[in-house]
């Protein structure tokens, strides 16, 4: 039987772009939020560390909202959270480690004591006003994943989440493919499905197909061997303790946020290992080079991550020696390429032999999104009177939409929606009305200050502080300076009346290059990071204040 009435949805985030996954869904007087990610900024966004939806829309309609559903713990679904509920004080639902991910972020913004958090477990349902949810297990790249069947009174609506089907997963708990056969017979009014991978054909392979290629490496490697994954991967952490075992190695974690994702999980159960398998940085150097296995962040060439800071020599634990094994386990995030590959080219420099996700078999790395032949099985089995294709640039969001026609599953309407669309489903029909206000706000989370305009922000920190543009030539060839570094300021201090200040700046920017390797003058992204922590710190002892800091590098 068709219901008359009616369902809203508005994605605030998340379609036609990767990040700020966030949607509003309300049927009758009662409304909930479907995630609430971030997104990080472009290279050209300047003093910005995390970009979140705009949410004066939430903001406009929090008395009808019940709660914000949360289906995993990654960044780009839950890093927005402390900045909406600031504003918007509504229950959190997630599932356990989602939520133990969660009390950290709340904890950092000073929220968490004054957050509900729910937490719920796979097949639980709940009733928040008109709407009643149940939270269903997905297998992810991140545990404790979930998809959303919403029972409202105009219909079934099925969000999968970030998903894949993995048939065999490390932790043992299985997609749930019944809850999804179920409500395809009970009928779904719309289903929105997860578009990252559907550009690849087949099926996305199991977690465990890495465990063979993990074997093959570690069974050659002769000096140390270090892993850098996505701290979240759980899966990926315990083979790599897995395999550390099999082949007598310990392991040590470098980097703070691979150290604390692995006590979390620990405390919570969710890694098994010997704990004498574990041993603490530093400790290490008592054991033999070759028995060891260092897991740490960077694997995606962020300047001032652990994997990085190995790449030139910068990490206070660890250095790369000839014969050591480099393995990156995770795929390359568009935009990082160059970063990632100029980290391989220093690590082969230093004699290591460097493993990453060139589409060789076995597999380095496997994703965790569905492919296209998973995608096809989600329609086919929820057959949707409607389908929104979401997650994913616009391209993918209409190779989705493709697909779908091509299942002909779908019996009514296929709609390819971007952030801010304002779709409405009552009965057999289906309009898209006036788009709702979004954008993206910046935010710079050394102050938790949110910036409605890049320019304005700039304009603000420069009008407080000032800006300061170290200019640096080096020679690319040799990485020798071929004059005295320059201090141009402009907003920050009276240059005649600080000229020792400024001679003592000009003399950081010295003593940061001359402590650097030739590599790392040589790399722009690299030396420009580190000149500019150095005078931040530098200009904040001795002036209380906070400049922008933009090094100028000449390559002569």
């Amino acid at each position: 039987m068709i219901s008359n009435q009616k369902v809203d949805i508005i994605p605030l985030g998340g379609l036609g772009e990767f990040g700020m996954n966030m949607m509003f869904v309300r049927c009758g007087s009662s409304a909930v939020v479907i995630d609430a990610g971030l997104m990080f900024p472009d290279d050209e966004l300047l003093g910005v560390d995390v970009v979140i939806p705009d949410i004066t829309f939430l903001k406009q309609h929090r008395d009808e909202i019940q709660a914000i559903l949360l289906t995993h713990g990654h960044e780009d679904h839950i890093g927005a959270l402390p900045f909406v509920l600031a504003e918007v004080d509504v229950p959190v639902y997630g599932t356990s480690f989602t939520l133990a991910l969660v009390k950290h972020r709340l904890e950092e913004h000073g929220l968490l004591d004054s957050t509900r958090l729910v937490e719920v477990e796979p097949r639980q349902r709940v009733t928040l006003g008109e709407l009643e949810v149940e939270f269903i297990q997905v297998t992810h790249s991140i545990v404790d994943a979930v998809a959303l069947a919403i029972t409202t009174p105009a219909g079934i609506l099925v969000h999968t989440g970030d998903f894949k089907i993995d048939p065999t997963p490390i932790d043992h708990k299985c997609f749930d493919a019944e809850r999804f056969e179920e409500y395809g017979r009970r009928g779904v009014l719309a289903l929105f499905s997860d578009s990252t991978n559907v550009e690849r054909s087949g099926n996305t392979p199991s977690e465990r197909a890495v465990h063979a290629r993990f074997d093959e490496i570690f069974s050659k490697a002769e000096g140390a061997i270090v892993v850098s994954c996505f701290a979240t991967s759980l899966h990926r952490l315990q083979i790599v303790l897995d395999t550390a075992h099999k082949f007598h190695r310990q392991v040590a974690f470098l980097g703070r946020g691979m150290t604390q994702i692995y006590q979390l999980a620990t405390e919570m159960g969710l890694l098994h290992f010997d704990l004498n398998l574990c041993v603490r940085p530093g400790y290490e150097k008592t054991l033999r080079r070759e028995r060891m296995v260092y897991v740490a962040t960077g694997s995606q060439g962020e300047p001032m991550a652990a994997l990085a800071r190995i790449a030139v020599d910068e990490n206070k634990h660890f250095k790369i020696e000839h014969k050591d094994t480099v393995i990156i386990s995770a795929r390359m995030i568009p935009g990082n390429e160059k970063s990632v590959l100029r980290m391989v080219n220093h690590l082969y420099k230093r004699g290591a032999e460097v493993y990453y996700d060139d589409g060789s078999q076995p597999p380095i790395h496997v994703s965790g999104h569905a492919s296209a032949e998973e995608l096809k099985w989600m329609i086919q089995t929820t057959r949707p009177r409607f389908f929104i294709p979401v997650h994913g640039e616009y391209r993918q969001l209409m190779r989705h939409a493709q697909l779908a026609e091509e299942t002909q599953a779908v019996s009514h309407q296929i709609i390819v929606m971007e952030s801010g669309d304002h779709l409405v489903i009552e009965g057999d029909q289906a309009v898209l009305l006036d788009k709702v206000a979004v954008g993206r706000v910046c935010i710079d989370e050394g102050s938790l200050e949110e910036v409605d305009e890049v320019v304005m922000r700039e304009r603000r920190h420069i009008s407080e502080d000032g800006i300061v543009l170290p200019i640096i030539a080096i020679n690319k060839h040799t990485g020798a300076l071929e004059r005295s570094p320059e201090i141009v300021s402009r907003g920050f201090l009276m240059m005649d009346q600080n000229e020792e200040l400024m001679t003592n700046a000009s003399g950081v920017v010295l003593k940061t290059i001359e402590g650097s390797s030739l590599e790392e003058k040589t790399d722009q992204t690299v030396i420009r990071n580190k000149i500019t922590r150095d005078l931040k710190k530098f200009f904040f002892k001795q002036t209380q204040k906070r400049p922008m800091v933009l090094p100028v590098i000449l390559e002569i």
